[in-house]
């Protein structure tokens, strides 16, 4: 697993799994003040495994509010069976600290 072109992507085996500019639900208290933050993904910082989750550090905004920033850890897949699975983009996302 690695961060190509910039942070543009997310790669998993030398497959682009996961791109920016996709907009995530987030529970993110420590990104801004919304209940549910609706951020635009800008920038991936960096990636990760704990256990069987697939886990990314992203800079984006909250299109509710504006604020901006850099996440915790938030989910973006699993690991099944040695293969990566994306979660399905309308979940809300817990970012871990």
């Amino acid at each position: 697993m690695r961060v190509l072109d910039d942070g543009a992507w997310i790669s998993v085996n030398d497959s682009r799994e996961v791109r920016v500019s996709e907009l995530w639900r987030l529970d993110a208290p420590d990104l801004c003040e919304c209940a549910l933050a609706d951020l635009v993904v800008e920038n991936f910082q960096s990636v990760g495994v704990d256990g069987s989750t697939v886990e990314a550090r992203v800079y984006g905004q909250c299109i509710a509010c504006g604020a901006t920033g850099t996440t915790g850890w938030v989910p973006i897949g699993r690991v099944r069976g040695g293969e990566f699975a994306g979660l399905d983009r309308s979940a809300v996302r817990r970012v871990r600290r």
